[in-house]
């Protein structure tokens, strides 16, 4: 504040009327309140309590002189908290080395479970996807075993699931994730496409690449867990799923490699739109289109 405006408040203060300043006229006291506020730096809950003034009196008093109120919370910077400090490393190693939850950092540290993820993220932490089965704790297979009992004795995913101790759908995301051929639906071929070689069928794809083109949706590069591929999911629109999945051909799964939405996402997503779904076994469209090699044009009403 300027020197004179510094001078002006001190002499307003010097003459104010004697009594109590609850009571006084607004005149009087707004040299006062503006005083306070400006030169010693006091909020308006503190001005309230030297005063004896409500709150909702003196944010009025200092509008009506000029003066921006700064949103609560935005005031003087507050001096450095170590054990803050300490404490926000525990929890991002437990989050980050432990694969702990927030959930279970909470009942750990006694800090709220929402005030965890707000420290996490404040920290620099990048956040998983929430839920039982959140993309990158699903239940990993031991590679050795899955390349011997799916690829090399040829076992179903379900009866290979069974010796494992898993479900039929993690024996596939699995061999999806180690880039081993994953026999699809129908006549089954003697090796079937690895997921790298079946996310680039899918980009080369002519229907494809009109719908991630129109929608705005940028290629990725194959290879590794569909969750270091999308670390944040695309958003798909119900438009988006109805001409990929109906016009294009597309399975669930084959959706989820170009966007990183989970399968079961997308289910719930067609359905709640009323998408008809293909009817289970068999190969989509866009696999019998893949395997006879041509680009032939989908119709564009209703499913194929």
């Amino acid at each position: 504040m300027r020197p004179e405006r510094l001078a002006r408040c001190a002499h307003a203060v010097q003459e104010l009327p004697p009594g109590p300043l609850a009571s006084a006229p607004d005149g009087d006291v707004a040299q006062l309140v503006v005083h306070l506020y400006l030169c010693e730096r006091l909020s308006t809950y503190r001005i309230g309590e030297r005063t004896g003034m409500d709150r909702q009196r003196v944010g009025r008093l200092l509008a009506q002189a000029g003066v921006a109120v700064k949103p609560r919370g935005a005031g003087r910077r507050r001096p450095r908290n170590d054990k803050q400090v300490v404490l926000d490393a525990l929890m991002a190693r437990l989050y980050v080395e432990s694969r702990l939850t927030s959930g279970q950092i909470s009942a750990l540290t006694g800090v709220s479970e929402r005030a965890v993820r707000s420290r996490l993220r404040a920290s620099g932490v990048q956040m998983r996807t929430r839920g039982r089965l959140n993309r990158e704790d699903r239940m990993n297979v031991p590679a050795d075993e899955l390349v011997r009992l799916y690829v090399a004795d040829g076992l179903s995913a379900a009866d290979a699931g069974r010796l494992l101790g898993v479900s039929r759908q993690t024996v596939l995301r699995a061999a999806h994730d180690e880039g081993l051929p994953v026999r699809v639906g129908g006549p089954e071929p003697t090796s079937g496409p690895g997921e790298i070689e079946l996310v680039n069928a899918l980009y080369s794809d002519s229907l494809v690449q009109s719908a991630l083109r129109r929608h705005g949706i940028s290629r990725r590069p194959p290879g590794g867990p569909i969750w270091q591929r999308f670390p944040v999911p695309v958003p798909v629109t119900p438009q988006l799923a109805e001409e990929l999945y109906v016009r294009c051909g597309l399975g669930v799964r084959h959706i989820e490699l170009l966007t990183g939405q989970p399968s079961q996402t997308l289910l719930r997503l067609l359905e709640a739109n009323g998408i008809a779904r293909r009817p289970a076994g068999g190969r989509t469209p866009f696999m019998r289109r893949w395997r006879a090699g041509s680009q032939t044009t989908m119709p564009q009403d209703g499913p194929a």
